[in-house]
């Protein structure tokens, strides 16, 4: 780990588009302010831990109904893929 001692309004960079900025430094924290291209995400650490969990039960469930459509498309006999649905909202014919 890398340690940075910063006073109030100085400032480390990351790469060439990160910037990190001392705010304000109080008795109960550090305030910060980042600054980062927008294809950055920037998120408090229990933020990036909540949707990295989100993330792995939703890839867990999309694995889950894969394997049941197999199981269903082997029962059935077919291994062609559903036809896509109709949109409700869409008045092309």
């Amino acid at each position: 780990m890398l340690v940075f001692t910063r006073k109030r309004h100085e400032a480390i960079m990351i790469g060439d588009g990160v910037e990190v900025r001392v705010l304000r430094v109080g008795r109960d924290g550090v305030r910060l302010g980042v600054t980062a291209p927008p294809q950055v995400a920037v998120h408090r650490r229990e933020i990036y831990e909540q949707i990295r969990e989100e993330n792995r039960v939703a890839a867990q469930a999309v694995a889950s109904a894969d394997a049941i459509a197999a199981e269903l498309r082997g029962r059935l006999g077919t291994s062609a893929s559903p036809a896509p649905a109709h949109d409700a909202g869409d008045d092309r014919h």
